[in-house]
């Protein structure tokens, strides 16, 4: 493919993106596909000779498109929102072309340099603590691909800095415990075993029945852990958990930890980017005690993913855990502390120039447009909440000050409740029309209602919620 082809298939690319948005409302939600069905409708073998980029476009809308599970319909309710919007999607086209390697400030300097200045401007459009910002000398920002990154990234500095970098050259964890809630994002656990921090070793932290991690419970066992030899190292606070939408006490897990100097991160991956609009900024209390924080733009704002915005007022342990500088990547720019080398801040070496997708957005749409987005997200869900209060089948199993409400049906038991609801789940998922995931809150199946698509609008949701009523 030559420049002049280039020039012509990108626009045929281009015209398929904005009809498959234009459209996205007349497709079935889901695809009916089983396990084995896309691969068997391509060859088994690869081609011989170059293929048409026209037979190659053919199959993304006849194979690829019908097998997808569209996570920009307007009637996706499950999991999290995973939104684009146009100025991104471009970026990540943009960001393709330049084929830019960002690891280090010298590999590509103007990327290292949006890439810093996007966090700043995000800490102050999200109303975070100043101590987060690039320009003091101890914190400062990074994008990473997820949450999950994020918060490996985290646990890898709190081990270097409880253990004073010992554990870089011993790699010895036996002695450190972590807590967190049976609420937290299964990551965690992830991203603790990764770290060489085995299960028996993570303290799992009684929660109340609003399902925020109870302090004073966290506080009695690093106590009794302590007492016992071991060192806490390391505790994870949620603001806004995947499975109900809780909001752990931050504040009051912020005076425990600073107490006995254990470092706490914030997961808020969906729920932080709620700060956008002002009168929601009560998701960021108490993280002017934490150590790091991490959201993601790539979930309830338009974002194309990945880009998850990761916070640290102690850049120096992370430092201190990621950096390794062999030779042929030293320069005189971060050696000086002139500039960023990203790299450090990260788990992989290799970097892409995700920060240009965060600063098309903001540009070409404007932060008016991802709050009217919020606004109305938590105005649905509190109309529909009110909804759901009216129908004596269901009840409502969690909070719902955001975007996210957990019903379910009522039943002659508990068990009898269970089964209905999952059947539920399973009918209306079955029509293709919706698109809800399941979750088990105190032992207790329930369906996740999640309004946050760009294209989502009350008709969507009110709609859904018809179709429950009446699979009910």
């Amino acid at each position: 493919m030559d420049a002049q082809e280039f020039r012509a298939n990108g626009q045929a690319v281009i015209e398929l993106i904005a009809q498959y948005l234009e459209t996205i409302e007349d497709r079935p939600v889901t695809a009916d596909t089983k396990p084995g069905d896309v691969r068997h409708q391509l060859p088994a073998h690869p081609p011989t000779a170059p293929e048409s980029f026209e037979s190659v476009l053919a199959d993304v809308s006849n194979i690829i498109i019908p097998g997808l599970t569209h996570w920009q319909h307007p009637n996706f309710f499950a999991f999290f929102p995973g939104n684009s919007s146009y100025p991104s999607i471009l970026a990540d086209l943009l960001t393709a072309g330049l084929g830019v390697q960002g690891m280090s400030w010298l590999s590509s300097p103007a990327c290292t340099e949006v890439e810093t200045l996007m966090l700043d401007w995000m800490q102050e459009l999200l109303g975070l603590p100043e101590s987060f910002r690039s320009t003091t000398a101890s914190g400062g920002g990074v994008i990473q691909g997820s949450a999950s990154e994020a918060t490996l990234s985290s646990i890898l500095a709190a081990r270097w800095r409880v253990t004073e970098g010992q554990v870089n050259k011993d790699g010895d964890t036996a002695k450190l415990i972590a807590y967190c809630t049976s609420q937290s994002h299964s990551s965690i656990e992830k991203g603790l075993r990764i770290a060489g921090i085995g299960t028996q070793n993570i303290r799992i932290i009684e929660h109340d029945t609003l399902f925020a991690m109870v302090a004073d419970a966290l506080e009695a066992q690093i106590l009794a852990d302590q007492a016992a030899g071991l060192i806490p190292f390391w505790v994870c606070s949620t603001h806004g958990t995947t499975s109900s939408g809780a909001f752990d006490p931050t504040s009051a897990i912020g005076a425990i930890t600073q107490r006995h100097k254990i470092w706490l991160h914030v997961d808020a991956a969906m729920h932080g980017i709620a700060a956008l609009a002002e009168e929601h900024r009560w998701v960021n209390d108490g993280l002017e005690l934490a150590d790091s924080y991490c959201t993601n733009p790539h979930k309830w704002m338009g974002v194309n993913f990945d880009c998850d915005l990761f916070w640290t007022q102690d850049r120096a342990s992370l430092l201190g855990a990621l950096s390794i500088l062999p030779e042929y990547l030293r320069s005189a720019a971060a050696e000086t502390g002139a500039a960023i080398d990203y790299r450090d801040w990260q788990i992989p070496l290799g970097r892409r120039f995700r920060s240009l997708k965060l600063w098309f957005a903001i540009r070409c749409d404007g932060t008016a447009v991802f709050q009217e987005i919020i606004r109305r997200h938590i105005q649905i869900t509190q109309e529909l909440a009110d909804l759901v209060a009216q129908d004596h089948r269901f009840e409502i199993m969690a909070p719902h000050p955001l975007n996210l409400l957990c019903i379910r049906l009522r039943g002659a038991s508990p068990q009898d409740a269970d089964a209905r609801t999952d059947a539920l789940i399973e009918a209306a998922n079955a029509t293709r029309s919706v698109f809800f995931t399941r979750t088990v809150l105190e032992g207790r199946s329930v369906l996740r209602f999640s309004i946050g698509g760009r294209t989502t609008h009350a008709q969507h949701a009110m709609s859904a919620w018809g179709l429950l009523r009446s699979l009910a």
